[in-house]
C-alpha cells in the first residue's frame, strides 16, 4: 500500500471516529439526534472496513468502546461482567448462517435501555444501567417502580439477570395523550424511557409504566439449565419474570421466521429495532469466546429497511408553541411498509447539514424500524440553503441556537401567532378551559383579525361581535354558541388554569397535585421556591426549575393577573359530611377489571382522593390496595399484588372500607 493513501485512509478513519462519538454522545448522553441510524450505520460500517484493511484502530473508536460515559449524577457501580455489544447483519442469509445446524432463540432486539438487575436472598438489591458497558448507573430505587418487575423471588441464591427497559408504544401514547399541548410531547418510546429510567425523583419514574424484559440470565448459583438458553428463560419466567418475546430456530427455519417477525413489527407493542439470534447451547455458545467488543454466542439483525428514491419539492420549516422551528423535507410521495410517504421530519439544523439537504436534491427514504419515515440517504447532496431568517408565520427573525450538540432555528417574535395558537389551543383544550368552538382554525382567524392578543382576550369577544359575525364560516348564531361557551367556561377550577398555561412540563396531574397541596392559593404557588415546590408530590427539580422560571417573568404574571379578573374560580366540590377526608390518607389504590357500583372508574377514583387516598395505574411496591371485582383472577396485576403482599379487595370491600354504603 502506498504511503500516500495509507495517510488518507488513516485520515478518514480519525474524522469517521470524531463524526460517530459525536453522535453518540449526542444521542445516548444528550438525547438528541444529529445524524439518522441509517447514516450512522453506514458510516460505522465504513470505518470498520477501514480498520480492517489497514489494521489501525485507535483506543477512542467506536468499534472499541461499548456505549458512551456516564454523565448523571447518579452514583456509578461496575459491573461484575462487562456488558458487551453484539455484532450486527441485515443479511438474512449470514444470519441463517450463523445458526447453522445448531438450535438457537430468535428474538426481538428491543429499544430501550438496558437494566441489570441483581437478587440477594430473594429480594431484589440493586439495579444497574448498562452505562458504558464497564461502569453503570444505579438505579435500584427507580427498577422498584418498574410495571413488571418482582421485588421478591422464590429463589434465595444470588441471581444476576440483564434485561430491556421499555415503555409500551400504548402507554406512550397515553403519556403522550395526557398532555395537551402537542409541541411538549414526548418524541419516542425509547427517549422517554432513558430519561425515565434515570431519572434522580423515583416518583417521576413510577408514573412512566416502564417494563422490565429479561433476555440474559448472567449468574444463578446452584441451579440446573441443563445446558440450555431457552430452560434458563422458562426458569425465569417461574420466578416471576417477564422475557422476551422468541421463537427456537434452527438455519433452516430463520428464514420463514424472520418473515413471521416482520409481519408482527406492525402490531408489537414493545418497541423493537431488530432481531437477537443466541445458541440454545450454552456450553457451545460460551467455548467461542468473545471478540474485544462482542460476545460470539449471539448476533443481532437489524431489519433491511425497504428504501424508495424520491426526489425533494421544498423544505417546510414548522413552527412550535415554543417557538422551536422545525425542518421537515416534502417530497415526491413513494409507496414504503404498504403505507404512501410524502414528508420526513429532519428533526435540526445539523441533521440537515450532515445529509447536505436541498431542495431538489434526489434522496433514498425508509421508515425508521419499519414505522417512522426518514431520509436515508441523499444522492446529488445541492447542501443546506436559505435557512429562513425570518419566521415563516409572523415573518419574525429567526436566530440558530446550540441545543447540546444540536443547531436548531427559532423564531424570536414573543407575538409571534404560531406561538399564539398553540399556546391558545392548550388553554381551550378540554382538561384547561373547556372553551368549545375555538378550534385551532378559528383561533387562527381570531388572532389574525386582532380580537386575541393573550388570554383574557377569549373573555372578552363581545367586544369584536359584529367583526367576528362577518368572518367567514361565522354568523349570528355560531357567535351565540361560541359567547356562550366563553361564559361557561368563566367559572372554572385552579388546576385547569395552571395546567392551560402550558409551564413546561406542568401536565394536568402536575396541576391537580399543586393546587392541592397549595390549598389553591395561586399567589403561594406562584411565588413558592424551588425546595418548596419540590415537596409537592410528583414535582422533581426540572419541574421546579421551569416553575420557578415561568414566574420570574413578569409579563407572565401580569397577563394571568389579567386573565384571573375575568374569571370566577370554584373549589373542587368539598366533601359531604358523611365522607371522612382522612380515611383513606396515606392509601395509595390501583383499580384493575369492571366495576358494578360506579359507572366508570374515574367516579371511583374521585371518591377515593375526597378521602384523602391516591389513585395510580400499576402495582408498585407503593401500592397498599388493588380493587378488583375478580379477586381470583390470575392478571398480571393480580399476581403482583400477590408477590407484594397487596390486599385485593372486591368494589364492595373497598366502599365498606371507604365508609361508603354499598
Amino acid at each position: 500500500m502506498a504511503d500516500a493513501e495509507r495517510i488518507e485512509e488513516t485520515k478518514r478513519i480519525r474524522e469517521l471516529i470524531r463524526i460517530l462519538n459525536e453522535a453518540g454522545k449526542a444521542y445516548y448522553a444528550d438525547g438528541n439526534e444529529i445524524m439518522t441510524n441509517f447514516e450512522y450505520d453506514k458510516l460505522y460500517d465504513e470505518l470498520t472496513e477501514l480498520e480492517q484493511k489497514t489494521g489501525i484502530v485507535f483506543a477512542n473508536s467506536p468499534t472499541q468502546n461499548v456505549g458512551y460515559e456516564v454523565v448523571s449524577e447518579l452514583p456509578k457501580v461496575r459491573h461484575e461482567k462487562p456488558m458487551l455489544s453484539l455484532a450486527k447483519t441485515k443479511d438474512v442469509a449470514e444470519l441463517a448462517a450463523f445458526a447453522g445446524e445448531h438450535r438457537a432463540l430468535l428474538s426481538w432486539k428491543m429499544d430501550g435501555l438496558t437494566v441489570v438487575l441483581t437478587y440477594e436472598d430473594g429480594r431484589l438489591s440493586r439495579a444497574v444501567t448498562r452505562g458504558n458497558g464497564e461502569i453503570g448507573e444505579l438505579i435500584t430505587g427507580n427498577a422498584k417502580t418498574f410495571v413488571n418487575v418482582p421485588l421478591t423471588i422464590p429463589y434465595r441464591g444470588q441471581l444476576i439477570l440483564r434485561g430491556e427497559a421499555v415503555i409500551l408504544y400504548s402507554d406512550f401514547e397515553k403519556i403522550n395523550a395526557a398532555i395537551g399541548d402537542a409541541d411538549a410531547r414526548y418524541k419516542n418510546p425509547r427517549n422517554l424511557c432513558s430519561g425515565s429510567v434515570r431519572q434522580q425523583d423515583s416518583r417521576i419514574t413510577a408514573q412512566r409504566s416502564v417494563r422490565f424484559y429479561a433476555f440474559s440470565l448472567v449468574k444463578a448459583e446452584d441451579v440446573d439449565f441443563a445446558n440450555s438458553r431457552e430452560r434458563q428463560f422458562e426458569w425465569l419466567k417461574d420466578q416471576g419474570f417477564e422475557v422476551v418475546h422468541y421463537e427456537a430456530v434452527t438455519g433452516e427455519t430463520v428464514p420463514e421466521t424472520v418473515r413471521k417477525y416482520a409481519e408482527m413489527v406492525e402490531t408489537n407493542d414493545v418497541p423493537s429495532d431488530g432481531l437477537v439470534l443466541l445458541y440454545d447451547d450454552i456450553a457451545y455458545g460460551d467455548s467461542l469466546g468473545r471478540t474485544a467488543k462482542a460476545p460470539r454466542n449471539a448476533i443481532a439483525f437489524k431489519w433491511k429497511d425497504e428504501t424508495e428514491e424520491t426526489k425533494i419539492r421544498y423544505i417546510e420549516w414548522s413552527p412550535s408553541r415554543t417557538g422551536l422551528i422545525n425542518p421537515v423535507a416534502v417530497f415526491d410521495p413513494v409507496q414504503l411498509e404498504g403505507t404512501t410517504v410524502s414528508r420526513a421530519s429532519v428533526h435540526n439544523i445539523s441533521i440537515m447539514e450532515e445529509l447536505e439537504l436541498g431542495e431538489g436534491d434526489t434522496v433514498t427514504v425508509f421508515k425508521a424500524n419499519m414505522i417512522i419515515p426518514q431520509i436515508a440517504e441523499n444522492k446529488t447532496r445541492s447542501g443546506v440553503k436559505n435557512i429562513p431568517e425570518k419566521c415563516p408565520v409572523c415573518g419574525g427573525k429567526t436566530e440558530i441556537r446550540q441545543d447540546g450538540t444540536a443547531s436548531t432555528l427559532w423564531c424570536t417574535n414573543s407575538e409571534c401567532p404560531a406561538k399564539k395558537i398553540k399556546s391558545f389551543s392548550l388553554f381551550v383544550s378540554r382538561d384547561a378551559l373547556n372553551i368549545g368552538g375555538l378550534s385551532e382554525a378559528t383561533l387562527e382567524k381570531l388572532i389574525a383579525a386582532g380580537c386575541i392578543h393573550e388570554y383574557r382576550d377569549m373573555f372578552r369577544l363581545k367586544n369584536h361581535r359584529d367583526e367576528i359575525i362577518q368572518m367567514e364560516g361565522f354568523g349570528e348564531k355560531s357567535y351565540e354558541n361560541l359567547e356562550a361557551a366563553v361564559n361557561t367556561a368563566r367559572h372554572t377550577q385552579l388546576y385547569r388554569v395552571v395546567y392551560g398555561l402550558g409551564v413546561a412540563g406542568i401536565g394536568l396531574a402536575n396541576a391537580k397535585m399543586l393546587c392541592r397541596h397549595f390549598g389553591d392559593d395561586f399567589h403561594a404557588m406562584r411565588t413558592a421556591s424551588k425546595e418548596r415546590l419540590m415537596e409537592v408530590d410528583g414535582i422533581g427539580e426540572v419541574l421546579a426549575d421551569a416553575w420557578t422560571v415561568y414566574f420570574a417573568d413578569e409579563e407572565h404574571n401580569r397577563k394571568i393577573d389579567e386573565l384571573l379578573s375575568e374569571l370566577t374560580i370554584e373549589s373542587e366540590a368539598a366533601p359531604g359530611d358523611d365522607v371522612n377526608p382522612e380515611a383513606l390518607a396515606g392509601e395509595t389504590v390501583v383499580i384493575t377489571g369492571s366495576l358494578e357500583h360506579f359507572s366508570n372508574r374515574k367516579l371511583l377514583q374521585e371518591e377515593i382522593e375526597k378521602r384523602g387516598g391516591k389513585v395510580t395505574g400499576s402495582v408498585t411496591g407503593k401500592t397498599t390496595i388493588l380493587v378488583n371485582n375478580d379477586t381470583a383472577s390470575t392478571s398480571s396485576k393480580n399476581k403482583k399484588a400477590k408477590e407484594l403482599g397487596i390486599p385485593i379487595l372486591s368494589e364492595e370491600e373497598f366502599m365498606e372500607r371507604m365508609g361508603m354504603q354499598v
